[in-house]
This record gives C-alpha cells, sequence and structure tokens, in this order.
C-alpha cells in the first residue's frame, strides 16, 4: 500500500463508491462475499487498493492545511508545484495553542514580541501527495484554507 488502509467507519461512509469499484472490476455482491470467505487476502487486497485511489483522490485535491500544536500553528497552501507556509510560535510557553483560550491570547497578541510568525515555500521533491499525506499522519487536518488566507492578508499588509 502506498498510503494507509481505510477505517472500517471510512469504508462504511464509502460503501456505495466501494460498490461501484468492485463493479469497475466485475466483482458482484455474491462474487465479492465468495472472495471474502474463500480468499481473504484478495478480499484485503481489494480494500487496500481502493483506499489507495481514496487518499489519491482526496490528498489531489488539497489544498490548504493546518496543524496545530501546543506552542505553534503550522499553516499550509499546497498548489500542484509547491507549499507555502505560514508559522505561528507563541513565544510564552504557558500560552496553549491546542485551547480556547490560547487562540485569544493569540488574537490579543499577534502583533507582539510575544508571537513570531514565520512564512515559508518549497517545491514538493518528490510525490506531493505523499508529502502532504505525511503532515496528516502528524495531525495536520484539511482546511478551506480561511486562516492561512486570513494571515496572508494580514502579513502582506
Amino acid at each position: 500500500m502506498k498510503y494507509t488502509r481505510l477505517t472500517k467507519e471510512q469504508l462504511e461512509e464509502l460503501h456505495p463508491e466501494f460498490i461501484n469499484f468492485l463493479a469497475s472490476q466485475s466483482i458482484d455482491k455474491n462474487e465479492w462475499d465468495t472472495i471474502k470467505a474463500q480468499n481473504p487476502e484478495a478480499a484485503e487486497q481489494e480494500i487496500d487498493i481502493f483506499s489507495d485511489l481514496i487518499w489519491e483522490g482526496v490528498l489531489g485535491n488539497a489544498k490548504y492545511l493546518e496543524h496545530y500544536s501546543k506552542n505553534f500553528i503550522f499553516l499550509f497552501h499546497c498548489t500542484e508545484v509547491h507549499m507555502m507556509t505560514i508559522i505561528i510560535r507563541a513565544l510564552v510557553t504557558e500560552v496553549d495553542l491546542l485551547h480556547k483560550e490560547g487562540l485569544q491570547w493569540l488574537s490579543d497578541n499577534l502583533f507582539t514580541d510575544n508571537v513570531e510568525v514565520q512564512r515559508g515555500q518549497k517545491v514538493f521533491a518528490d510525490d506531493r501527495n505523499m508529502e502532504i499525506f505525511k503532515l496528516i499522519q502528524q495531525g495536520a487536518i484539511f482546511t478551506d484554507g480561511d486562516l492561512f488566507q486570513q494571515m496572508s492578508g494580514i502579513l502582506e499588509q
């Protein structure tokens, strides 16, 4: 597998898509039941292939991600060629950006010496989708990009 297998919950959510995936391989419900019963390894392989296809689609459409930790917020904007980043760091170690109070503190202190903001950009070295997937594995989440755009607008003023 290139990525990770979808969870049982994700597979259940994508049940209609999985049925279409099997149908595209001329596998109907009866044949699928037979494969699961008589050749579980083949069934597992089909699920792995389907999982990779779903991940490819999701990652290929990914444009914005965010990753939060106690003292950092990482904002990512992914194009086809490169990834732009905005890194926000609370220099006051007691602040916890994982909580509402920490985000309020950040809002109040964004333009002070207690907050460091850096911008960066890098060209995807190898496989764009794999680089994004690694960020997801580290805790990044897909977003609509509002925060990235807001911060980008603020930094350009």
